[in-house]
């Protein structure tokens, strides 16, 4: 009976499809950046000597990575409470807390 009761009427759903993603992406930015500071490009194996040094055909531009970590942190921040007031009307409409 009431199976998809805050997906009809709340924006509930979106909200938290949106910070998963934007979990998704911090991580992302998060793991370019960390393998931007190593010269391997991973902290737990280490070169093989006399071998040269690997480097990335797609280099890291660490400070547009920092940019855009600040910006989903935001983005993170507001959906967040976004989603809390959400939550927090609908408590209020179930338990009959007229204003």
């Amino acid at each position: 009976m009431l199976f998809g009761f805050i997906d009809r009427t709340t924006s509930a759903s979106p909200l938290r499809a949106a910070l998963d993603a934007s979990a998704r992406r911090t991580r992302e930015i998060a793991d370019r950046v960390t393998k931007a500071g190593l010269q391997n490009g991973d902290g737990f194996s280490l070169e093989a000597q006399g071998a040269p040094a690997s480097t990335t055909a797609n280099p890291v531009n660490v400070e547009d990575d920092m940019v855009a970590l600040a910006d989903e942190q935001l983005r993170y921040l507001a959906t967040s409470r976004l989603l809390e007031k959400t939550y927090q009307s609908l408590r209020s409409a179930i338990k009959g807390g007229g204003v």
